[in-house]
């Protein structure tokens, strides 16, 4: 017998394609194998209408049809198809200053490297609003002359290009009047309405696209601060483990890891020990 099709009924966004419980299964499989992102039951209508985009773009017509395609394809082409596979399957929700608190205690911690280097990472830039956060912090607390290294990572390919033109609305949530004179350009004529982060800001940070289930993570020196916000949902706790491993491999002891607010990992105290409202401490 047929398995069911997923893709009718209330929750269907359109019948374009069939979507079997089978095709919803390989593609967690999938993207599970690839990024480690745990899909659950609830997120059949998301995959359906995510994927069936690459569907058309690509000119097959059933999922089992692309996947099947997806599974055996190699070379750069094949490369490029697999990163499409995964920008279609990541969520970006982010905004600039998310989580403010967090930012009130970078400033603060921020206080012994006056006059010193720093160097942080951001594990999921998104569209950049995070990582242009932290380095409006930075300069806030050191000053526009300090020496500041940030690396931001995200392993959707998409948000990294946005990140990396630095342009978005005039009225962003989270922006107040200061610091978009402070830190940004405001467009005119064609581009009025719209914002640019200032190149001095620009020049302190690193963006590369990274993928945290990556065997070999080429980061540099060891970082004395690591964002890591709203990543850890998305991974079962076997994952989870796995990654703050590494993470705790690539910090300076002592070094600081800023999570989400709905993340917890006090069954990991053997490498971080809570140190503030969703900020660790390494061991």
């Amino acid at each position: 017998m047929p398995a069911p099709d997923l893709a009718t009924g209330s929750d269907a966004l359109d019948h374009e394609f069939s979507f079997s419980k089978a095709d919803f299964d390989r593609v967690r499989e999938l993207i599970y194998k690839h990024a480690g992102i745990s899909l659950h039951d609830g997120k059949h209508a998301m995959v359906y209408s995510r994927l069936s985009r690459r569907l058309r773009e690509t000119g097959h017509k059933s999922f089992a049809s692309y996947l099947q395609w997806l599974e055996s394809s190699t070379g750069p082409s094949g490369a490029q198809e697999w990163q499409e596979f995964v920008n279609c399957l990541t969520t970006n929700l982010t905004s600039f200053f998310r989580e403010d608190h967090h930012f009130h205690a970078l400033k603060d911690d921020l206080k012994p490297f006056v006059g010193k280097p720093v160097r942080i990472w951001c594990c999921a830039a998104s569209t950049g609003e995070e990582p242009y956060s932290i380095l409006m912090t930075c300069s806030e607390a050191l000053g526009a002359n300090a020496s500041v290294q940030l690396v931001a990572s995200d392993i959707d390919t998409n948000v990294l290009a946005t990140a990396k033109r630095g342009v978005y609305n005039a009225d962003s949530r989270g922006l107040d009047a200061n610091r978009l004179k402070n830190f940004f350009m405001r467009g005119t004529g064609a581009n009025a309405g719209k914002i640019r982060v200032k190149p001095e800001l620009q020049r302190w940070v690193d963006f590369r696209p990274l993928n945290l289930m990556d065997a070999q993570w080429q980061l540099g020196d060891p970082f004395h601060m690591v964002f890591c916000r709203n990543v850890m949902i998305y991974f079962d706790a076997p994952t989870q483990r796995k990654v703050l491993e590494r993470i705790h491999r690539v910090m300076r002891p002592g070094g600081l890891l800023f999570v989400g607010h709905s993340e917890n990992f006090t069954d990991s105290r053997d490498l971080f020990k809570l140190r503030g409202k969703t900020i660790y401490e390494r061991v």
